[in-house]
């Protein structure tokens, strides 16, 4: 009678490749890669997957900051950020895949968590767009791309983990749609 092994705990690499999972419908090919990269299989994927949404579903389960906090550790850095009259804390830890970005987690009063996604990691040289044909696939945040394309217009994205940005080309006038993953862009839509 064969004996049920505990499986291996939620980290940072099984993290990323829930990251990874969410991408994947929009960069199949970059997704590979870099599940290549961190030595996981397409089933190591789906079970990081599964057990993610899993945690984020449990009835009882840790509220979403306490989560990040358990399977991303301590945050490297905590900033205090003022949100209007309110003041927020961003928590960011590193993730090894882009190592010039961070995962950041924006927790209101009393630690509920208003947003997570990637942003350049702070003094990291962030790319600086001058057209949307200059936009590749993880190349930009959504920080990063509205401040190249002023002014960028917030739209609802297609799922949650996703963002999508409204931004005028100045090389032609004519209006895009900057699609985002977790705050990594993905694609570019005609509007």
């Amino acid at each position: 009678m064969g004996g049920m092994t505990a499986p291996a705990p939620f980290g940072p690499l099984q993290f990323q490749l829930v990251l990874l999972r969410r991408m994947a419908d929009h960069q199949p090919g970059l997704v590979e890669e870099a599940r290549q990269e961190l030595g996981a299989s397409l089933a190591d994927m789906r079970e990081a997957n599964r057990r993610w949404q899993a945690m984020v579903r449990a009835p009882r389960g840790r509220g979403s900051l306490r989560r990040y906090r358990s399977v991303l550790g301590d945050p490297e850095l905590t900033l205090e950020r003022r949100v209007g009259d309110l003041t927020c804390e961003a928590l960011l830890w590193p993730v090894p895949l882009w190592p010039d970005l961070r995962f950041e987690v924006m927790a209101g009063p009393g630690g509920a968590v208003w947003n997570e996604w990637l942003v350049r990691a702070p003094g990291a040289p962030g790319p600086e767009p001058d057209s949307v044909a200059a936009l590749r696939p993880w190349s930009c945040t959504v920080d990063e791309v509205a401040r190249a394309f002023p002014p960028a217009r917030p739209m609802e994205g297609s799922a949650p983990t996703r963002w999508a940005l409204a931004v005028t080309d100045p090389a032609d006038g004519r209006e895009r749609v900057a699609e985002f993953t977790w705050g990594l862009f993905q694609r570019l839509l005609p509007a």
